[in-house]
């Protein structure tokens, strides 16, 4: 990677990767958890997910580049271990519990890749583009915090029972 945009460039196809993967995995867990709420949010998010793709796709042609996708090992290894958590628990708590911990761990990979992309978009005074990016940054850690509420309202006091 031989220039800053080249960097910029590489590091969106492999979050552009990332939220293509988790619009099919964000699916799957709606189906998979059994907290009502917790389905809403894995629901909602996945629809909100969806148009993170398309915003990606928008900053693609911002810098004129076609979208294209990078395979991102990091958000495969964070999906294969929620999925791996999914299939192993046997209690729908613990389940809830262990998806939720899978969830946040993919909106915070995602968090850390949509904060340098804003910081390098704007050194790079892509100002379009760091808006978009900066819109996507804030609704991740919405679902992130969304996630939290849920985890404290009673998802973790459910396996907590579970656990005695």
């Amino acid at each position: 990677m031989h220039t800053m945009q080249h960097l910029f460039h590489e590091t969106l196809q492999d979050v552009y990767y990332a939220e293509k993967q988790l619009v099919k995995t964000l699916k799957k867990l709606s189906k998979t958890a059994t907290a009502p709420e917790l389905q809403t949010a894995f629901a909602d998010h996945m629809a909100e997910t969806e148009t993170h793709v398309e915003r990606l796709e928008t900053v693609f042609e911002l810098i004129g580049e076609k979208p294209r996708a990078k395979k991102c090992p990091a958000i495969i290894g964070i999906i294969e271990e929620g999925d791996e958590v999914a299939a192993e628990a046997e209690d729908p708590a613990v389940r809830d519990v262990g998806i939720i911990a899978a969830a946040q761990a993919a909106e915070h990979y995602e968090i850390a890749r949509y904060g340098t992309l804003c910081e390098w978009a704007k050194t790079l005074g892509y100002t379009e583009a760091k808006e978009i990016l900066g819109q996507t940054l804030e609704e991740e850690k919405n679902a992130d915090m969304l996630l939290t509420q849920i985890a404290e309202g009673g998802v973790n006091q459910a396996g907590e029972r579970v656990a005695a």
